[in-house]
């Protein structure tokens, strides 16, 4: 596959070498959707893509990742939203507790879906980090992309749901794949330290029964709820999140259906003080996906380098792009034709990705930079349009300019207006 995509990479930006770029935002967008077009044509004819969707099993090295498929209802327009589901179990001797429990999964939240494509995916081990192994990060990646190319899936309708071990998985992978997704649910699961900086532009509901004391995952629910709440407060918005502490219950309940279940009122004060009063919630995982379309290039955006999946082919992070090599943490804010950039303990480099849906091509670009400020015309070039085109296999990442932050600390400050 490495071999096909290097080639498809070549013979793009060749071809496209003696071409002028596109100069106007309306240029732009026909030339993305061209490039959208070819990539698709030509990645379904590949044979890995072929006999991995016909098996439901993707490969990388060793390691096989199951999956199961159920489409629901007529497809709406714009394509179909996308549910992961990840099923309990985890460290087991023998592979039968966990291909039970995924058996399960493939019909657990399903029963009650109107519309989408549904996906139980089996963890690609049986250990305790069984959804959240080294490879399984690529290859979510890899089905998402079969998903969008073969089964017509809205890009930004991609959402993330799991129980139990399940739940560890989506407190692993949300952070590190956030701009995949465009909402996520955890239910009984544990987060193991994980930080949950980068989810400032993806919401996520929280549950657990408020008698699952196994590894204080009832408490630690709570708690990563108020810490949601402090992340909010200091980055001044964004975290969107709902936290469910189901009354009067242990390791499950029925978060399965929509019919309404009881939570406490406050989780905050049930952690604090022991406050019981309730309230009855739709817990069901769709109906609170369904609030949240995917925003690709957010205004604001934060990325916490150091929590990221090694083994992931792409080093991008939504509008972002960084070696792994580099460190520390990047916020952006973007609004206007400007872009205003905030590091903490940087060390390396990273590039800004544009596309004619975030700027206007046409006008200066203005960045600030730790206070200085400086202005530059941002030149469209076919050759990264095709590149971002194939780095993420996602229509809404093609991008056709890019500038980097070492470029910007070395140019002039631009003279007052």
């Amino acid at each position: 596959m490495r071999l096909f995509i290097l080639l498809l990479i070549l013979a793009f930006a060749f071809g496209c070498a003696a071409e002028e770029a596109p100069s106007s935002n309306d240029e732009m967008r026909l030339a993305r959707e061209e490039a959208w077009n070819k990539y698709a044509e030509n990645r379904l004819q590949d044979e890995t893509l072929i006999k991995e969707t016909q098996e439901q099993a993707l490969h990388l090295g060793d390691v096989v990742m199951r999956y199961t498929i159920t489409v629901k209802g007529k497809m709406p327009e714009g394509g179909y939203p996308l549910f992961i589901a990840l099923h309990g179990g985890g460290q087991s001797d023998t592979p039968d507790i966990n291909n039970q429990q995924w058996e399960q999964m493939g019909y657990y939240y399903s029963q009650w879906l109107n519309c989408g494509v549904y996906v139980a995916v089996r963890g690609v081990r049986d250990t305790w980090d069984t959804h959240f192994n080294p490879e399984s990060y690529p290859l979510y990646d890899r089905l998402i992309e079969y998903m969008i190319l073969t089964q017509n899936v809205n890009p930004d309708k991609v959402y993330l749901t799991g129980f139990s071990a399940g739940g560890d998985g989506v407190y692993a992978i949300s952070p590190r794949m956030a701009d995949r997704f465009a909402a996520v649910n955890m239910s009984s699961g544990h987060p193991n330290g994980v930080s949950l900086v980068n989810l400032s532009n993806l919401p996520i509901q929280l549950q657990a029964g408020e008698f699952d004391t196994a590894y204080d995952r009832h408490s630690v629910t709570a708690e990563y709820g108020i810490y949601l709440d402090e992340l909010q407060a200091a980055f001044g918005g964004g975290y969107v999140h709902r936290t469910l502490i189901h009354f009067n219950a242990g390791h499950n309940y029925a978060d399965y259906s929509p019919k309404p279940l009881m939570v406490m009122t406050d989780s905050r004060a049930w952690l604090e003080s022991g406050e019981r009063s309730v309230t009855r919630v739709d817990c069901f995982p769709p109906d609170y996906f369904a609030s949240f379309v995917r925003d690709p290039y957010p205004s604001a955006l934060i990325w916490d380098l150091a929590t990221r999946a090694e083994l992931r082919e792409t080093n991008s992070f939504y509008y972002l792009r960084a070696p792994k090599t580099t460190t520390g943490t990047i916020r952006i804010d973007l609004a206007d034709n400007s872009v205003s950039i905030k590091t903490e303990e940087l060390n390396g480099d990273f590039e800004i990705l544009f596309n004619e849906e975030m700027v206007d091509f046409s006008r200066l670009l203005s960045f600030t930079v730790d206070g200085k400020t400086v202005v530059l015309q941002l030149q469209a070039d076919k050759a990264l349009l095709a590149e971002t085109t194939l780095d993420r296999g996602d229509p809404r990442y093609q991008f056709e300019a890019s500038v980097k932050y070492s470029d910007l600390l070395s140019l002039p400050e631009a003279a007052p207006q």
